[in-house]
């Protein structure tokens, strides 16, 4: 599925198994957001892992029921 300025999304079901804890899963949604990462990390190595452990710590917060 692809948004409206044409980016492919995540489905549902790997967001809901990400947010499950699944591991492999976790690193589609990793690989997925990883260019985005290193373009606001500016290349840097600690600003980058500090921005995936966010995004990791997002993921595994989301819920559904709101």
């Amino acid at each position: 599925m692809k948004n409206s300025r044409g980016f492919s999304l995540l489905s549902v079901e790997v967001i809901e198994k990400a947010v499950a804890g699944d591991y492999d899963t976790m690193e589609v949604v990793l690989r997925r957001y990883s260019r985005y990462i290193k373009r606001l990390s500016n290349s840097d190595v600690d600003t980058e892992e500090r921005l995936r452990a966010k995004l990791i710590g997002a993921v595994m917060k989301f819920r559904f029921d709101r």
